[in-house]
């Protein structure tokens, strides 16, 4: 019996030292590996050990800009950093994001609730472990909850997205200079090598909530190399061995401003007067001593969504799509996850992303674009849904959103190539597969900007597109506009005596049209178009104006062209006093100043010019600009066998002051290229500069 029972002593000692092994093991199960840019390649063997290395690499690079960013979306950053927060505070309490993040949470299924809880958990234990690296203004964010994640997703997609603080009325026509992105998908029978292909190229600000994270995620059957903004645990585009997607900002209507009656306290709603919802909200503000003061937000709410503005007469309700949305993380999750068009679709096609434009391309050839943004189902009506409609009848008000099969896609394109540069749905292949007026006239304008129009023309105009042509194709920064207009432009100045004309007629006649480094004579060119006001919209300037019967192609021609050739003179005189010579390098006036650097940039805005690699400036001293935003994560992918990856973030991957890879990109983009994306275990040890082991 005492044999039988210290046998069974040892039994249970044997068992617990194994079962410590086996935990421990499992504890050093993770690995991420940083490569010399900078970029994480994390190897768990379990989903939440993934999430919890996810949320630490993102600490790494991107500490104090991730907290930042988690204050401003609780609504609490005026508390944290000072008065000159208040307004953004009042916008995520305007629209409850709080609350609503909250609501979410408690909807998540117990794994991703997991997961949620694991990428938090590496925030924190991070923060925990290098105090020095968080600033100490930042310290009283700490600790990050999972309501976080939710609160900062809302606050960027869906209020910064959808909507935005300084527009609430969408215009088709004004496309931000560093907002939008290009993106093609390439099917067997436009490739070269019979392969699919697809490029990857957002356009945001380079900086604050639109900054990229490049990572690559690896466990179990998941593999996936891409992006995601900081702050968010998900890949938000990407690729695995065998499918990838890309976003763009879609050019759907997902908001409307609804003009409210004033009356009695309340607002005229159908023969009555309705009275608004109210909230207080305590703000507190921290002032430049340290204390804080409380001011008291009121908040006013109707059957239309949130009071944005208010004067004597009338108040404007902001009604936005996605709120009933709670489940984009598990919805990116599955795409990730996804090894065929059928798995993808299925994922996709939940729509809980309100947003973006989708574009896909797969190893079996198969390619999609998917106008992928929650659309509301408007009703019937002679409405300005782009302006403002009124909110005193039930006829405007709607609750419910098109389902995926209403919205506009193209599946495997008869013409082998799909596009999309920020235009809508209609001219995403040449000659068009959508008919427009086979959906509601509030889907989705009519146009196609120059940008557009030059991504469909490279696309169009090559038979067969190989690996090589289409990395070209995506650093292109020929204007299209040029094209458009030079023709006329310089015949007429040729005519002219004037010494000055003529000479600048001869440096647009030798120009490349292009925005390259070295090129002379585009920001003669720029400078000229900024003058005369060319846009698409603005017909009566052009001898041809826009015809969708013509997208591609139109406008055309310049109707006035003594005053186009008046605006020149003056134009030239400008840029010679401005820099001593009309024939100035691209790269001399548009730089990419950083973190030690000062080189030459190339691209420009995408429209009105036309450029496709799209580069936002801001001007510095001596008439001179620096890049501020544009291409950013950038991925040029063949689904051969082995997958051909050129990836790269425009400035680095990294924000921490005492990190090396804030801008060390910046060299590729200044040359106009990229690097391989290193994916296998090999390639990666082979450029390792650092292993973590959790």
């Amino acid at each position: 019996m005492i044999m039988k029972a210290k046998f069974l002593t040892l039994s249970i000692v044997l068992l617990a030292l194994l079962v410590c092994r086996c935990d421990s093991s499992k504890k050093n199960s993770t690995e991420i590996l940083w490569d010399k840019y900078g970029v994480p390649h994390i190897f768990a063997n379990e989903y939440d050990e993934l999430f919890y290395s996810f949320g630490w690499a993102q600490m790494r690079n991107h500490a104090n800009l991730m907290l930042r960013l988690f204050a401003q979306s609780r609504g609490r950053a005026a508390e944290y950093y000072g008065e000159q927060y208040v307004d953004s505070d009042k916008w995520v309490h305007t629209h409850n994001i709080p609350q609503r993040a909250k609501d979410w949470l408690e909807l998540q299924k117990p794994a991703f609730k997991l997961y949620f809880e694991s990428f938090v958990n590496g925030i924190n234990d991070y923060a925990e472990k290098f105090p020095k690296d968080i600033d100490v203004e930042n310290q009283a964010v700490l600790p990050i909850k999972s309501v976080d994640l939710l609160t900062h997703y809302q606050r960027v997609i869906m209020y910064h997205f959808v909507t935005n603080p300084r527009d609430t009325q969408f215009d088709p026509y004004s496309i931000d200079k560093n907002k939008g992105s290009n993106t093609w998908a390439i099917g067997p029978s436009k490739s070269a090598s019979g392969n699919a292909m697809l490029i990857i190229n957002p356009h945001l600000s380079w900086g604050d909530m639109f900054t990229w994270f490049e990572v690559q995620l690896n466990c179990h059957s998941l593999n996936i190399y891409g992006a995601t903004l900081v702050g968010s645990p998900f890949i938000g585009i990407g690729f695995n061995d065998n499918i990838g997607w890309a976003h763009t900002n879609n050019v759907h209507d997902g908001q409307d401003l609804y003009k409210l009656v004033l009356a009695d306290k309340g607002y005229k709603w159908v023969d009555n007067i309705e009275p608004f919802n109210k909230r207080t909200v305590q703000l507190k503000v921290k002032q430049k001593n340290g204390d804080l003061n409380t001011e008291e937000f009121f908040i006013k709410e109707s059957i239309h969504g949130p009071i944005v503005r208010e004067d004597e007469k009338y108040a404007y309700a902001l009604r936005v799509v996605g709120q009933d949305q709670p489940f984009v993380f598990e919805q990116y999750f599955d795409m990730a996850l996804s090894k065929n068009f059928d798995q993808f679709e299925k994922a996709v096609s939940r729509l809980q992303n309100p947003f973006f434009t989708t574009m896909y391309a797969d190893r079996n050839g198969r390619i999609m674009h998917l106008f992928g943004g929650r659309t509301p189902i408007r009703p019937k009506g002679d409405w300005d849904w782009l302006g403002t409609v009124p909110g005193d009848t039930p006829a405007t008000l709607w609750n419910n959103t098109h389902t995926y099969d209403e919205l506009p896609k193209v599946i495997d394109a008869n013409s082998g190539w799909l596009q999309n540069a920020n235009d809508p749905p209609w001219t995403t292949t040449i000659p068009l597969e959508l008919n427009r007026h086979d959906y509601p006239s509030y889907m989705s304008r009519n146009f196609m900007h120059f940008r557009a129009q030059r991504s469909a023309r490279m696309a169009y105009e090559d038979q067969k597109i190989s690996f090589d042509e289409l990395l070209s194709y995506k650093m292109d920064t020929r204007m299209e506009l040029a094209d458009r207009l030079l023709d006329d432009l310089i015949p007429a100045a040729m005519e002219s005596e004037d010494v000055l004309l003529k000479k600048s007629s001869n440096i647009l006649q030798n120009w490349d049209r292009c925005a390259n480094n070295d090129s002379r004579g585009a920001v003669l060119f720029k400078e000229w178009v900024d003058a005369s006001g060319f846009k698409i919209d603005k017909s009566e300037l052009f001898r041809i104006p826009w015809n969708e019967a013509n997208p591609m192609n139109t406008p055309q021609g310049i109707n006035n062209l003594d005053m186009a050739v008046k605006t020149l003179k003056t134009v030239a005189l400008e840029v010679i006093s401005k820099y001593d010579s009309l024939d100035v390098p691209w790269g001399d006036v548009y730089r990419i100043i950083g973190h030690d650097i000062d080189l030459p940039s190339n691209g420009g805005p995408g429209d009105p010019y036309g450029i496709f690699r799209v580069t936002g400036y801001k001007p510095i001293k001596d008439n001179r600009y620096a890049a501020i935003g544009g291409d950013s994560f950038q991925a040029v992918i063949e689904f051969s066998n082995p997958l051909k990856a050129l990836v790269s973030i425009g400035y680095g991957n990294a924000s921490q002051k005492n990190s090396i890879h804030r801008s060390d990109q910046a060299e590729f983009y200044s040359q106009k290229k990229l690097r391989p994306a290193w994916r296998t275990r090999i390639e990666i040890e082979r450029n390792l500069i650092h292993k973590e082991i959790f």
